[in-house]
């Protein structure tokens, strides 16, 4: 069955593997990013199945206006993948705050305003899927990453609350959580604080961009976690959290049995906060 994809972010990284997944399967796909220059060759090799748009995610025009577009061509929007996105580094105490506030508008109220502009006819047709992209940094926030990852959270707790609510009107919600991808992530797509504080040199500021050597080595492949993100859309038991990456699970194991071990560590203070019975 022929599926229409909706994927936002398409000028690098995992967003344009994922848009070359859904073309070269068959199905068509809406690619958009701020700037098409860069999606010449969708268009050039899948005339019948591409359509190319700019969409910036922080605008709500211009997401509406996308979605009437998806539509018309295609007829339906099947799955809605948001996957625009950037980093922003930065002691708590370092942030600006209409960094910040530019951060979420693209990392969290984005895919929020996409979801409604989606919703209306997928819940109309009782069939769909939203992917949202988030992050490691939900199950741990590296120092110097608070803001990114308080970001990446609030989309997963958005997403949860989604999920349960759609989910018996036949439409899925997956989170998907890559480790280290080698994408632009940490090249041109990451940005911080201009004014850095001495105090945090050796937390936060370890990871300022002019100390990050990861760019282009990162273990993550886009091509083959774009291909396991089709194939879980895909699945009857598509997970509701999707880690990508060796690095991933490796994290979420010592996260979750450090949770679980806290809880135990304090488990009989915890329940003794109870009423009296």
């Amino acid at each position: 069955m022929n599926q229409t994809w909706l994927i936002t972010g398409c000028s690098s990284g995992l967003g344009r593997s994922i848009a070359w997944a859904v073309l070269r399967r068959g199905w068509n796909a809406v690619v958009t990013a701020r700037h098409t220059e860069t999606l010449a060759a969708f268009q050039a090799e899948f005339p019948d199945h591409a359509l190319v748009l700019p969409l910036d995610v922080t605008d709500r025009q211009a997401i509406r206006s996308a979605v009437q577009q998806a539509k018309a061509r295609f007829g339906a929007i099947d799955v809605l993948v948001n996957n625009a996105g950037y980093g922003y580094r930065a002691a708590v105490e370092e942030g600006e705050d209409e960094a910040v506030r530019r951060l979420f508008a693209t990392n969290f109220f984005g895919p929020v305003d996409l979801i409604k502009a989606v919703l209306p006819d997928m819940r109309a047709q009782r069939h769909g899927a939203i992917v949202n992209v988030s992050s490691v940094a939900a199950l741990e926030t590296a120092p110097g990453s608070g803001y990114y990852g308080a970001a990446k959270c609030a989309l997963e707790g958005m997403s949860d609350g989604l999920c349960k609510e759609v989910g018996p009107l036949g439409i899925k919600v997956m989170v998907v959580e890559p480790g280290a991808f080698r994408t632009d992530f940490a090249g041109r797509s990451l940005t911080q604080a201009e004014h850095a504080i001495a105090d945090y040199a050796g937390t936060a500021g370890m990871r300022r961009i002019e100390h990050d050597n990861t760019h282009g080595t990162q273990p993550g492949d886009p091509d083959k976690g774009a291909e396991l993100i089709l194939d879980a859309v895909s699945a009857e038991n598509t997970p509701f959290r999707l880690l990508l990456g060796s690095d991933a699970a490796a994290l979420a194991d010592r996260v979750y049995a450090a949770r679980i071990q806290e809880i135990d560590d304090w488990r009989a203070r915890i329940c003794g906060t109870d009423f009296n019975a």
